[in-house]
């Protein structure tokens, strides 16, 4: 892996001379991961020419001398003040820095500590990089969404009239940690009966009840890659209007996922599902985007929705989740990760998409 997060470096250290700076300060926390390897809550890393400098405090000290043997290593407990004195020793000119991580007070102190040096703004350079997944990377996320699926398929058998909504996402929650997951990717959303309106309903102790749809939105972590992925269920047998929106949900995630294709502008990737939801007068009902990049962070780039611009690239995992959502009776949602172009990888989560009755 070292090898990899070396290549990820250099590519990163085009995009900073892109900016016209001769060094970057990368301090969001899954962009040092992506650079180095290093899972902390609190690593910075100084990226310039020579040796990389990365900066973390006790805490993680031995995670960094073990999974970045490549890189000088710093441990203070205050990092900026440090890493700011280390421009000047360098003799650095211009430094960009993550200015949609960084707070204004941090940006402030930072610049009055680090002496003759300009901060620029680097913009979401590294998130640019972030977005083609290589192989060792779409291997992660697919083990991570394998956990995800068979979770619910294990769970499947629980859901009964009473079983409450907390409960089951606590179901989700286990069956994925038993399986290997580190965590949960995002806290669980379970949506019963009229909370289905909702589409990130926090669970509460409302008991399920025959005729509900009932909405699973959940997913593993695992590796620091994250799964998500949605299926709505009906216990009991469906009226006619909860299959009415159930195959209007199905039939514009099958058109999203069919134009979700490399080169596809992502504003026609949400038209493609939008427009069936339009058209069939719901087009109120459904008002968030179609769906998202995922990867070291459950939601990045590139993002797919209306009045969004920019284009599919190959080797990219994204989100396809359109819903409907009628308030004061409920909702249906079905999302999937799906690796655009990836020489046939494809749909990475795989649980049938049929509505379920149970």
């Amino acid at each position: 892996m070292a090898e990899i997060h070396a290549a990820r470096r250099r590519r990163a250290q085009q995009k900073i001379a892109e900016v016209g700076a001769d060094a970057a300060l990368i301090t969001s926390g899954p962009n040092v991961r992506y650079l180095t390897g290093l899972a902390s809550s609190n690593p910075e890393l100084l990226l310039a020419d020579g040796t990389p400098v990365l900066a973390t405090d006790s805490r993680s000290t031995l995670a960094a001398q073990r999974d970045c043997p490549d890189l000088e290593l710093i441990t203070e407990r205050f990092i900026e003040p440090r890493l700011a004195a280390e421009m000047t020793s360098r003799g650095l000119h211009a430094v960009a820095f993550e200015a949609h991580e960084m707070s204004v007070e941090r940006h402030q102190e930072l610049a009055a500590r680090a002496d003759g040096v300009t901060l620029v703004p680097l913009g979401r350079k590294i998130e640019e990089l972030r977005t083609v997944k290589d192989p060792s990377e779409l291997e992660l996320l697919a083990t991570a969404c394998r956990i995800t699926c068979q979770a619910i398929a294990d769970v499947f058998s629980l859901i009964r009239p009473g079983l409450t909504e907390r409960a089951l996402a606590a179901a989700l929650d286990a069956r994925m940690a038993d399986l290997g997951a580190e965590r949960p990717a995002f806290d669980t959303i379970v949506a019963s009966g009229p909370n289905g309106a909702i589409p990130h309903h926090a669970p509460t102790n409302r008991p399920m009840r025959r005729g509900d749809l009932i909405t699973m939105d959940f997913g593993a972590l695992y590796g620091g890659y994250h799964a998500d992925m949605t299926r709505t269920v009906a216990l009991g047998e469906p009226s006619g209007w909860q299959r009415e929106i159930y195959e209007l949900v199905a039939a514009a995630q099958r058109s999203g996922l069919e134009a979700a294709r490399p080169d596809a502008d992502v504003g026609d990737v949400d038209a493609a599902a939008r427009d069936l939801i339009r058209d069939a007068g719901h087009g109120d009902h459904f008002q968030h985007g179609l769906g998202h990049g995922v990867g070291l962070e459950v939601h990045e780039a590139p993002t797919i929705g209306y009045a969004r611009t920019g284009k599919l690239p190959s080797r990219v995992p994204v989100t396809v989740e359109p819903g409907v959502y009628l308030p004061g009776r409920g909702g249906v949602r079905i999302e999937d990760v799906l690796v655009v172009g990836a020489g046939g990888t494809g749909l990475l989560t795989t649980t049938t998409r049929e509505l379920l009755v149970l």
